[in-house]
């Protein structure tokens, strides 16, 4: 009897086994896009490292999606509607909300709190994350940033008497100082994509995108005018955009002007040493605009503690290690931040030390078309005398917020 009792015993424990075995046993489907071939590369070495070194029989298979001018996240999303979508995703803050609104999403929270490398990640990024899902919840899983800075010639500084600012009334000051013999203190982007570093000015008087008619917002306009008005900044900031503010500070035109690390190589390959970056100093406020890419789970995930792996390894593991090196983008994590070759390099050093304050604007039903169209029509018409810094703000406000 005891031994039958003993077979009996050995039965069930196997038999509770087998299903245990099998579901470490699992396939994660990771949809991604890439810039290029490098990159595409990087990434399948990464998934190849993943799955041989997580030691959970977590196997992440991945899948090229094309960026298609921003259409991946209609590709996602038709796909995700039909049943047919991954377990985790490559993504972009902005397609959250429509993500979050049909239940396409996977919340996080819990396995953040039970997640030894939440501290890794700063509080202001976690901050970002759960706006875009709403306010409470956590949707999106970050993993590199490019974050907005001041780049600068520290010739034309030395012969101007300044020194790099460190206040926002001292960057105004030095945008006029800097201004003379056919060089302009500020290249200004008055086009689109011009709303990123215009949203420093904003923020330095104190003001937000949740209210941009307080007096504090409008002051920031009106410094932006000013400069303008001021003759601080090329006679066409109004319809700069992104390559004539690179080409302008590349040929010695402007003495500032912002954009981020992927800059960089092109900066020193013109100007050797003769380049530098600061952050967007601090006034009654700092903020700087952050470029992002993230990583998301689907609520369809059936196995959503090795996706969870799988997005560890993204943020804070040896994923985001290998990433950030070979892109140049900001890492998140503190213990990849504080790496040597990161470290070493000045504008990545830059980047980090602006992350705190980076952020996004507000991810409305109308914020494509108002950055796209309102944003740079109605500044453009403030910048030229057309309308007054209240009434542009006013119609900021209206657009955005409609």
């Amino acid at each position: 009897m005891k031994k039958l009792l003993g077979i009996l015993v050995a039965v069930v424990m196997l038999l509770t086994m087998i299903p245990f075995a099998l579901a470490q046993d699992v396939t994660i489907d990771y949809w991604f896009w890439a810039d290029n071939d490098g990159y595409a590369a990087t990434m399948q070495e990464m998934i190849a490292d993943f799955n041989a070194t997580n030691g959970k029989g977590i196997t992440v298979v991945g899948s090229q999606v094309p960026w298609d001018g921003g259409g991946y996240s209609n590709t996602v999303f038709t796909a995700a509607m039909g049943g047919g979508g991954p377990d985790v995703a490559t993504w972009k803050l902005t397609a959250t909300p429509a993500f979050v609104a049909n239940d396409l999403l996977a919340p996080l929270d819990g396995y953040l709190e039970n997640w030894a490398d939440y501290e890794q990640i700063e509080e202001s990024l976690w901050e970002v994350m759960r706006q875009v899902g709403g306010g409470e919840k956590v949707y999106v899983m970050p993993w590199n940033t490019q974050v907005l800075y001041v780049y600068y010639r520290p010739s034309m500084f030395e012969a101007a008497g300044i020194g790099v600012p460190e206040t926002y009334e001292e960057f105004l000051d030095a945008c006029a100082k800097l201004t003379k013999d056919g060089v302009y203190g500020f290249g200004m982007r008055g086009a689109t994509g011009g709303q990123e570093p215009w949203g420093s000015f904003i923020h330095a008087r104190g003001g937000t995108f949740e209210d941009l008619t307080t007096p504090q917002a409008v002051q920031g306009m009106n410094d932006f005018i000013d400069l303008f008005k001021n003759g601080f900044t090329p006679p066409t900031a109004p319809s700069d955009g992104f390559s004539q503010i690179i080409d302008n500070f590349k040929s010695g035109l402007t003495a500032m002007t912002v954009h981020h690390i992927g800059s960089s190589a092109g900066m020193v390959e013109t100007f050797g040493e003769d380049v530098g970056a600061f952050v967007f100093p601090a006034g009654e406020g700092q903020w700087t605009s952050m470029g992002d890419t993230e990583n998301v789970m689907f609520a369809s995930c059936e196995n959503k503690e090795a996706a969870f792996e799988w997005l560890a390894y993204l943020a804070a593991g040896k994923g985001q290690e290998t990433w950030c090196k070979v892109t140049g983008n900001v890492p998140v994590a503190a213990r990849v931040k504080e790496m040597e070759e990161f470290q070493n390099n000045p504008f990545m050093k830059v980047s980090i030390a602006g992350a705190p304050y980076a952020g996004i604007l507000p991810i409305l039903d109308t914020t494509t078309e108002w950055i796209s169209g309102v944003w740079p029509a109605t500044v453009q018409q403030a910048l030229l005398g057309d309308i007054t810094a209240e009434e542009c703000m006013e119609i900021l406000q209206t657009e955005l917020h409609k």
